[in-house]
């Protein structure tokens, strides 16, 4: 599981049919700074529920192809959360 940022929308006139009723989003992988990695994906939004700007948590590959219940769907990416808050632990040093 990775965290992400919406960063926009796909419109798509055409897609497979076991994608109907979700929708495609740009995310921005993040590292656990909030910092962005790596280039932008899309990815479907299974929660129909997030936004842009907003922090998002997605699973890829076999992970991704079966997440809505008796469905699966042609995805390499699927957001399946939202994030509220990121905790780090502070390093502790040892003096």
């Amino acid at each position: 599981m990775d965290i992400g940022k919406v960063i926009g929308t796909v419109v798509a006139t055409r897609k497979d049919p076991s994608l109907d009723g979700t929708r495609l989003l740009i995310v921005q992988p993040l590292d656990e700074k909030q910092n962005p990695i790596k280039t932008p994906i899309v990815a479907v939004d299974t929660l129909k529920d997030a936004g842009e700007g907003e922090i998002v948590y997605y699973v890829t590959g076999g992970d991704a192809v079966g997440v809505l219940p008796g469905k699966r769907m042609p995805v390499d990416v699927a957001i399946v959360g939202l994030v509220d808050t990121i905790s780090l632990l502070e390093e502790q040093s040892n003096t």
